[in-house]
């Protein structure tokens, strides 16, 4: 098969302990899943079903403690938010999987932030349409190297954390979660035919705010490689 161009590389991420690195296909997002960040944002606490959203691997940016990155303020927006958030990253097959089973899907986890244009997502709000302008753009979804799941262990209480110029903003327990896991898992299997390659962004706890230019943001979840992240100019 002949193209008309060559797209980039596909978007990949390191592995702890591994020389290959991970290919990511798709980015999948949650909203609302700390009920406390929920109500930060006068949102109500809805246990009906989980709220998604789509990222585009395009939007993936690479970072760690080691090796921090640097990126522009986001264009486009006047409010741009951080919000830190545990990452499930798939290594097998699922469709319409059972909670029991979704944990075979979980290759391991990393830790990641959900930056989002606030603004552009409140105005769409407000006009009920959809919120890709606020969440899907280049840099969007940061996410540190991929610990495996044997290594990690099953996510229980570690505690997740933000730091922003070396104050903490955001410091919860991965139990306060509405949806587990598994639950999120199964969900999402319900509507998609997962695979490896697949991020799952768990959501966020409450404390998230704006960043601006010269912001170092330090994100960590117990037992994870932690990750730093310096806001330049746009």
């Amino acid at each position: 098969m002949t193209l008309l161009f060559q797209l980039p590389e596909v978007p990949s991420v390191p592995v702890i302990g591994e020389s290959a690195r991970y290919p990511v296909r798709r980015i999948f997002c949650v909203g609302r899943n700390y009920a406390a960040h929920a109500r930060e944002l006068g949102n109500a606490v809805d246990r009906e079903a989980p709220i998604w959203f789509n990222k585009a691997p395009a939007a993936l940016c690479n970072t760690s403690a080691e090796a921090p990155a640097t990126i522009p303020y986001p264009p486009g927006t006047k409010d741009c938010h951080y919000e830190m958030e545990l990452v499930v990253a798939l290594g097998g097959e699922g469709f319409e999987v059972s909670t029991d089973a979704a944990m075979g899907l979980v290759y391991g986890y990393a830790c990641g932030i959900d930056l989002t244009r606030r603004d552009l997502q409140n105005a769409s709000k407000a006009k009920g349409y959809p919120w890709d302008t606020g969440k899907d753009f280049e840099n969007g979804a940061i996410i540190a190297p991929i610990t495996r799941a044997s290594d990690f262990g099953m996510p229980a209480a570690q505690r997740i954390a933000l730091s922003q110029n070396g104050t903490v903003k955001q410091d919860a327990p991965l139990d306060e979660m509405i949806w587990s896991i598994p639950e999120l898992i199964a969900d999402l299997s319900r509507m998609y035919h997962l695979a490896p390659g697949d991020l799952i962004y768990t959501g966020t706890p409450a404390g998230v705010g704006p960043i601006v230019p010269g912001d170092r943001l330090e994100g960590s979840v117990e037992g994870l490689e932690s990750l730093v992240l310096t806001i330049a100019a746009a």
